[in-house]
């Protein structure tokens, strides 16, 4: 059973590279072409709104952030909060700078973690914010462990603004959400745009299967962010390493994004430290789009 097993890996693994890592080696400055094996670029047939989490570019100016998108090959993005900063700046802020992606060719798909505190004005503040920036979906979660109160609170901003709120996963470290199934559970009583943003690599080291979690949750899933670690399970400091050289089952997790049919967006988020980000996103994008469009044809 094992030799089957690896061998299929090792196929999924040759069309990442082969498929998308090519292209984008020779649109990135610096990048070799000679860095991955030849082969086509194949048209996605996967189904899946694969895009890049804006805290991957968190070391970037916006300019430089959307120049990189586009030698990237990337049009969905969720926004972090240097990028348009929903909570921290003003609504007319955020629209400027949302725009600037729009502007672009870039579609906005959401937002990085949003910290709501447990008062109204904060609330609306966030929501007013997350309107005026074109959102539909904001990833959020909370500055304390949330009362019912407050959870009600949430519920009637969401109503009143038609906003989903995706509550992220933080691993063992989150006192609050540890896992995607802390958030599934804390939801159930309110308003269906109370969901969920499963992080795969935190929801690992809390012990939880990234790919049960989809199952489960799909039906509250508004988004999703893909990685690798090293990290084991109860460990609270990430070791965030390239896509394909940890220890999640990434293929497992987008089959199981593919069978529930996820119709937003599963995006990349590059972790690891360093000035230039460029080379390692393109190396990790690459896999994951070849990886979705190799088990697509499968």
């Amino acid at each position: 059973m094992d030799a089957p097993r690896v061998t299929r890996r090792e196929a999924l693994r040759q069309a990442a590279f082969a498929g998308l890592f090519l292209p984008l080696l020779s649109a990135v400055p610096g990048l070799r072409a000679d860095d991955a094996p030849p082969g086509p670029t194949p048209a996605s047939r996967t189904g899946l709104e694969l895009g890049l989490v804006g805290y991957s570019l968190r070391s970037l100016s916006v300019d430089a952030g959307i120049e990189a998108l586009h030698a990237l090959g990337v049009t969905h993005y969720s926004v972090f909060r240097s990028q348009v900063p929903i909570l921290l700046s003003t609504p007319d802020v955020c629209a400027t700078m949302a725009k600037k992606y729009r502007d672009a060719g870039i579609t906005l798909t959401g937002t990085g973690v949003v910290t709501l505190p447990a008062d109204e004005a904060a609330h609306r503040r966030a929501f007013e914010c997350g309107r005026a920036a074109g959102l539909s979906t904001m990833t959020a979660s909370y500055a304390a462990p949330p009362e019912a109160a407050t959870l009600a609170l949430t519920e009637r901003f969401v109503r009143e603004y038609d906003i989903r709120l995706a509550f992220h996963n933080h691993g063992p470290e989150d006192r609050i959400f540890p896992s995607p199934f802390d958030v599934w559970k804390a939801v159930q009583p309110y308003d269906a745009r109370m969901g969920l943003c499963i992080d795969v690599g935190h929801a690992a080291r809390a012990g939880a299967d990234p790919v049960e979690a989809i199952l489960t949750c799909h039906s509250r899933l508004y988004d999703v962010h893909l990685k690798d670690t090293t990290a084991g399970v109860g460990v609270k400091k990430d070791q965030p390493v390239l896509l394909g050289k940890g220890r999640l089952d990434l293929r497992g997790i987008l089959a199981a994004l593919m069978k529930v049919g996820y119709p937003y967006q599963a995006g990349l988020e590059y972790e690891l430290e360093g000035p230039d980000p460029l080379r390692g996103i393109a190396q990790s994008y690459g896999y994951l789009r070849g990886m979705a469009d190799a088990l697509a044809a499968a």
